[in-house]
Formats: structure tokens, C-alpha cells, sequence
């Protein structure tokens, strides 16, 4: 082969092994992206189908409990809207405790969120932006709902007078 085929062939190759390694790298990143999805949206089934998810907000009082094997935990994650109930098999983190903020990742596996990994927020005030804004969300829905109650009972709005 003359020397401008030897390059030609030595450049061809070099994309070609460029391009798979982009290829392998971007595949990597892509099956370990986990989206957050809020309570409310797992229950109307925007969850995805087979894949990993996050989803976050408050451990519901009263409902943190020990399965027989003594591994797994089952407890109910709210956005003060909607629940949805989580398996967990392993030891929660120290920070674990009802009544307060979680994220948690894993699948949802009839009904029910199979977490692989519980994570219990950093002090008294923080949550993560998007547990946050789901809370604060779903609080907006229920005033509104109360709201539209108290109007058609014509009840006076909360702090207000009868209209």
C-alpha cells in the first residue's frame, strides 16, 4: 500500500474506535441516570416501566415497619398529596425517621417502590429542590381543593370572613 492509503486506513480506524468508545461512554451515562419523580406522579403512572427512579418526600408517621426476615423495611413516602408504599432491604441510614424527608432510588414493582438505595435528608430544614417542590405542589392542590370545598358549603376561607 502507498503511504496516503496507510493514512487514509490509520484515520478510518481511529474514528471507528473513537466512535465506539462514545458510544460506550454515553451508554454508561444513560443507564445510570435516575430520574425524580414525585409521589403524585408514580400514582397517576407517569413512573417509568422497568427502570430506576427516584422519588422523595416525607416518611409517613406510623408507618415504618421490620419484615420477617429482619432485613427489609417497609414504609409509605408522601408528598402530602399521594403515597406510595417502599420496600427496603438493608439498614436505613441514621438520619431515617418518620415524619421526616427521604429520597429514595429503586423500581416500582406492582404497586409497590423496591428501593435499592434510602437516603435521609442532611438536618431539620433541608429537602432536596425537587422533593420540595412536589410538597409544596401538592400543598397548593389541597388549598385549593379546601378552597372550592369551603365555597360550595359557603363556609368562610380559612383566617377570613363569610362572603
Amino acid at each position: 500500500m502507498k503511504t496516503r492509503h496507510k493514512r487514509i486506513v490509520l484515520i478510518v480506524a481511529a474514528l471507528a474506535i473513537l466512535g465506539g468508545a462514545t458510544a460506550l461512554v454515553l451508554n454508561a451515562l444513560n443507564s445510570n441516570i435516575a430520574l425524580y419523580i414525585s409521589p403524585t406522579d408514580v400514582v397517576a403512572g407517569k413512573a417509568p416501566e422497568g427502570k430506576a427512579f427516584r422519588i422523595g418526600g416525607l416518611v409517613e408517621k406510623g408507618t415504618l415497619k421490620r419484615e420477617a426476615d429482619g432485613v427489609t423495611m417497609s414504609f409509605i413516602v408522601t408528598d402530602t398529596d399521594k403515597s406510595i408504599p417502599v420496600r427496603y432491604k438493608g439498614i436505613l441510614p441514621d438520619l431515617f425517621q418518620e415524619g421526616k424527608g427521604v429520597v429514595a432510588q429503586g423500581k416500582l414493582e406492582n404497586g409497590v417502590f423496591v428501593a435499592s438505595e434510602v437516603l435521609a435528608k442532611h438536618d431539620e430544614n433541608y429537602m432536596p429542590p425537587e422533593a420540595k417542590k412536589a410538597v409544596d405542589d401538592a400543598h397548593a392542590r389541597g388549598a385549593a381543593k379546601a378552597a372550592e370545598k369551603a365555597a360550595k358549603d359557603g363556609a368562610a376561607p380559612q383566617g377570613g370572613k363569610p362572603q
